[in-house]
């Protein structure tokens, strides 16, 4: 009881304490009954400190990549137990389609996809992810896979690291040597096609937007040109990759006005000036393909950049010892490049190892060096060889006869009896 007494005291005997404050005011009042509350009143230091809002901490969330889902469901697929219907001459087993003729049917093109491939939505790993090299789904590019992240093949868009045997396409398949003569199908090997031809389009204002718009979802365009007197359009992407995926993932497609789009392999542009930038981006192809195969050195020597300790340093190297002498650049070039293969090769196989250090004492010490040089046992090891066969030098084969210089070098034995 006395606690109690003296705790209510404490709390009355304060008369300078500050009014409380709003936030405070909503708590209940402390009571005679409650000394802990009343003797761990907070200061006004306190309540300051308390109200200061604590400082913001960011974390680092990392979303795992989510698995493709399922763009159709497999009953609303068509059964294939029965042969297609005829867009050919000869039907193949193999491959359970019509084939010859080069020109699809007019009605066949004029029907609209069941389905469209959404790249945010049906995006997603696969199977396919864990091997490398492996290809597109075709059927996820046209919006009718069912099989989601269950699916042997890629479910993602081509990216600029994508690179593929120039006699197939990102889907696998083989290509020919000429185009179809409605330029669909998959394509030629005997140029690289970036360009799309795209028909059918409904003209409006804002055509080139849209056309611009819709292509775009599937890689990075490089130029886009629309007739609006013809209701066409072309489309070239930066990488073929990306030009291949469109085409089977637009057609048959609708842009904003429910059209059904035809697009097909765009044929050689007969403008100069769209051959002449074609022929300029494959010289810049090249000569960056050049530039990695030589590597920077060269390739700033060529170019007259190399600074003066670079020059005075070839410029030794390729005098080999000798006074006065400068070898030509294509023999200074053969030798750089042959120094660099050995090393790489001597490194790979792990021969490269640290001369023995020399010993005065020893007597043998230049022979086993230079023997230790040329193998690859230590010196070590070939003196306790030579210490166990009891003789100081080694026995030496029998040269073997070179053989004959002529059209029957390495041919065989020169016996009559062969």
């Amino acid at each position: 009881m006395a606690e109690v007494i003296d705790a209510r005291t404490a709390f009355t005997e304060r008369p300078s304490s500050p009014s409380p404050s709003r936030k405070r005011s909503a708590s209940p009042p402390p009571t005679a009954t409650d000394p802990e509350t009343a003797l761990t009143t907070s200061t006004p230091a306190e309540e300051t400190a308390s109200s200061e809002p604590p400082a913001k901490k960011t974390k680092l969330i990392r979303r795992k990549r989510r698995p493709a889902r399922p763009q159709i469901d497999p009953s609303a697929l068509k059964s294939t137990s029965g042969p297609p219907p005829q867009t050919g001459t000869v039907f193949n087993i193999w491959y359970n389609k019509w084939a010859g003729g080069d020109r699809e049917d007019a009605a066949l093109s004029k029907t609209a996809a069941i389905s469209r491939c959404h790249i945010k939505e049906d995006s997603g790993w696969t199977a396919a992810d864990k091997t490398s090299g492996s290809f597109f789904c075709l059927f996820f590019a046209r919006g009718i896979c069912p099989k989601g992240h269950e699916c042997t093949y890629l479910h993602r868009l081509p990216g600029m690291f994508d690179h593929f045997n120039p006699n197939i396409d990102c889907f696998g398949r083989d290509k020919h040597a000429d185009y179809r003569d409605d330029m669909g199908g998959v394509g030629s090997f005997t140029r690289q096609n970036r360009t799309l031809y795209v028909g059918r389009i409904h003209v409006t204002d804002d055509i080139e937007e849209v056309v611009a718009r819709h292509f775009a979802e599937w890689g990075e365009i490089e130029r886009t040109r629309v007739l609006t007197g013809r209701g066409v359009a072309f489309v070239t992407y930066s990488n073929e990759t990306n030009a291949q995926f469109a085409k089977e993932a637009m057609a048959h497609q609708a842009l904003d006005n429910n059209e059904i789009l035809n697009v097909r392999w765009a044929t050689v542009d007969p403008n100069p000036l769209s051959q002449k930038r074609e022929a300029q981006r494959i010289e810049e192809q090249a000569a960056e393909a050049v530039r990695r195969a030589l590597g920077e050195k060269a390739v700033r020597q060529i170019e007259g950049r190399e600074s003066r300790e670079e020059r005075e340093q070839r410029r030794l190297e390729s005098g080999f010892g000798l006074d006065g002498y400068e070898a030509p650049e294509d023999i200074w070039f053969n030798a750089q490049k042959a120094r660099e293969l050995e090393g790489e090769r001597l490194g790979e196989t792990g021969l490269l190892e640290a001369p023995p250090a020399p010993n005065a004492m020893d007597g043998e010490g230049e022979a086993t060096r230079q023997d230790a040089s040329s193998g690859f046992f230590g010196a070590s090891t070939l003196a306790a060889l030579k210490g166990r066969s009891g003789t100081g030098t080694p026995t030496q084969q029998p040269a073997k006869p070179a053989a004959p210089s002529g059209p029957l070098v390495g041919y065989g034995s020169d016996d009559d009896d062969d």
